[in-house]
């Protein structure tokens, strides 16, 4: 099942049980933002089942933060992409990105 396919079967699910219909943006980004805390709770314990369902559940709400601001989640992944595709650098081992002079 493709990414668009899987999306489109998120918006089903969140449709059905009025999550879309009755959520708004900001809503959702709360909701995001707690998924992604537990996503961070189950990277700090290396627990690969509790990180991959955390993965899912913040993209589950990004999917719906998008529908209620009408925009798509590709789009946005496509325009970050193009933002970032020629951006030259390394990232250190102590996590900091440094740019290339230009």
């Amino acid at each position: 099942m493709s990414f668009e396919q899987v999306a489109l079967e998120v918006i089903r699910w969140s449709e059905a049980r009025k999550i879309i219909p009755n959520s708004n943006p900001p809503t959702q980004l709360l909701k995001a933002m707690s998924e992604l805390g537990e996503l961070a709770d189950a990277t700090i314990k290396n627990d690969r089942p509790a990180i991959m369902d955390g993965v899912g559940d913040v993209m589950v709400c990004l999917i719906n933060y998008c529908v209620l601001q009408d925009i798509n989640l590709v789009s946005c992944m496509k325009l970050a992409y193009a933002d970032i595709k020629d951006r030259k650098g390394t990232l250190l081992s102590n996590g900091v990105f440094v740019k290339e002079a230009a």
